[in-house]
């Protein structure tokens, strides 16, 4: 019997995570995330991973744990579930953020959900799993010790070690030493920050740089960040309750959070301090704080609504102050500055972690991944959660700190990774790969579909009508042809009006006795058009014939 560790997603990318460990005829999945479309992805919604190999082994699967309540780790849950209906296990926050998301998608009463806590045990077939509480930018999140017939596997799940955090918050670095002198088969660590030297900057620095910024502002305080990033809310309200404003909540996102949060304990709001948004205009500027959505420049955000002036409650006013408190999320930039731009075009004042030192990651930097790997002194390492560049460079960073560089497995999404008595072996791929959702469609667009979006997105699209009688073959419409995205028929109509001499020259020499005529008509129509227009005018718009016979 061997131990298989399989990852699905999350190695060679940020997002997608998810990964399997299989012993005999038992399998749980740790983690099911999406990832957000790239920009080459026209009218994708999101992407998940490439279920098949769960979808052959559904027998297999027992349970499903989630380590935090980030997209990235539970995005995907709701295809998940409607491939395997096994319990699923997380800590109170994750449940509560996974509840509504079900919710959503109808599959909440037909699940099990199952309540987890910090040190909790739980057996899975021959899995024993005991949950470790580490710090992170969303609140309850757990690393997992997985011990196993051939030995003890440590997975961190994102992490960082922060020392200024509050108790209930840090990362348990005792427990992850104690595991480590038991022994430790394999660690399974986070690899996001790999490039960045040294430590991450503390919660209580960005509080502090916060609370600097807050008390030299005269009117109102706008704060955007991220929903899940409790601890930042929590040090958002504190700043208010310190100044004597009144904090008002606005996102469906950050609401639902804020709501959870507030009924497990993790957010403490004074009762007299919250305020509804209809509220705002019955009291002075210098009074209020304002956390919303918005950091990352999506669209129908509050943020977003706000600066462009379609949001129907609050107007930006030039005393206005707002702070963008986190990081600017790779492909997110354009629309980030296209809001800030706004913002300041309103006469608000913008500030951002470019130029103050209002965000922290929440993923730990070399010293911590240092510090993690010396904690479990384990014998094999395998760097997770990253591009591969950046797993590469974590596996640099284990063998500067004693691990042999053969004891390092950097793997790919599809691997197997086989720990057996005789050693581990890293060979066969499983189905892997990145499945499209666009809205109820899933998996239903790859790449020629993406290919012909983008077509449509540069060139534009030319659409040709024609009908045919049935038995004669004449035609007795058409051909009239309709452009869209690609010329103004007011000034170049006579590009269309020859390229209905071409179509009309193409039915001419296919006449009604030739085979399967319509066919060939419209192939050779989509090729003359290409054709003629990319030498009049150098565009190549999708052509689309439109033939029937009547």
């Amino acid at each position: 019997m061997s131990l298989k560790i399989i990852p699905l997603g999350g190695l060679g990318e940020i997002g997608l995570n998810m990964m399997l460990y299989e012993y005999d005829d038992v399998i749980f999945i740790v983690d099911s995330g999406l990832m957000f479309p790239e920009d080459y992805m026209l009218g994708i919604d999101y992407v998940i991973p490439d279920m098949a190999y769960i979808r052959t082994n559904k027998t297999k699967v027992h349970a499903i744990v989630l380590t935090r309540a980030h997209e990235d780790h539970i995005g995907a849950l709701p295809f998940l579930l409607k491939e395997v209906q096994v319990p699923v296990y997380a800590t109170a926050f994750t449940l509560g953020i996974v509840r509504n998301k079900l919710e959503e998608h109808d599959i909440l009463a037909t699940t099990d959900l199952y309540e987890i806590s910090p040190r909790d045990t739980l057996r899975i077939g021959p899995f024993e799993l005991e949950f470790i509480r580490v710090c992170h930018s969303v609140v309850d999140g757990v690393g997992l010790a997985v011990k196993t017939p051939v030995g003890t596997v440590v997975h961190t799940g994102d992490f960082k070690i922060d020392h200024t955090a509050i108790d209930a918050l840090k990362t348990d670095v005792g427990r992850f030493a104690q595991w480590g002198e038991t022994g430790v088969l394999a660690l399974l660590s986070d690899s996001t920050n790999v490039e960045k030297e040294g430590y991450t900057i503390s919660a209580k620095q960005i509080g502090e740089s916060l609370s600097r910024l807050a008390e030299n502002c005269s009117g109102r305080i706008i704060v955007a960040l991220f929903a899940s990033n409790i601890t930042r809310i929590q040090k958002v309200v504190n700043i208010a309750v310190s100044l004597g404003r009144k904090v008002v909540f606005n996102g469906r996102s950050i609401e639902l959070s804020v709501r959870i949060a507030k009924e497990l304990g993790f957010l403490k709001v004074p009762a007299d301090m919250e305020i509804e948004v209809d509220a705002i205009g019955d009291l002075p500027d210098n009074e209020i704080v304002m956390i919303m959505t918005g950091s990352q420049g999506e669209p129908m955000s509050a943020l977003a609504r706000m600066a462009s002036g379609t949001h129907k409650q609050i107007s930006i006013e030039p005393e206005d102050t707002i702070l963008l408190s986190s990081k600017f999320i790779p492909g997110n930039e354009k629309a980030i500055a296209n809001i800030i731009n706004n913002l300041y075009r309103r006469g608000a004042n913008v500030i951002y972690e470019k130029i103050s030192a209002i965000h922290v990651s929440g993923h730990a930097f070399q010293e911590e991944l240092k510090l993690m790997i010396n904690l479990v002194k384990p014998r094999y390492f395998i760097p997770i959660h990253g591009e591969f560049r950046h797993l590469t460079l974590h596996s640099r960073l284990a063998q500067q700190v004693g691990i042999p560089k053969k004891r390092v497995l950097v793997a790919q999404n599809g691997n197997v990774i086989e720990f057996a008595k005789y050693g581990v072996t890293v060979s066969e791929n499983v189905p892997t790969g990145k499945v499209l959702v666009d809205g109820k469609g899933i998996g239903d667009v790859g790449r020629s579909v993406l290919k012909e979006r983008h077509s449509l997105s540069k060139e534009g699209l030319v659409v040709v009508n024609m009908a045919f009688d049935e038995e004669t073959g004449i035609v007795v419409y058409g051909p009239e042809i309709v452009s869209r995205g690609f010329v103004f028929e007011t000034e170049t109509g006579h590009l269309l009006r020859d390229a209905e001499c071409v179509v009309l020259e193409i039915v001419e020499e296919l006449g009604p006795e030739v085979a399967n005529r319509i066919d060939k008509i419209r192939h050779e129509v989509r090729r003359a058009l290409r054709q003629y227009f990319f030498y009049t005018i150098g565009r190549r718009p999708v052509i689309l014939p439109f033939f029937t016979e009547i």
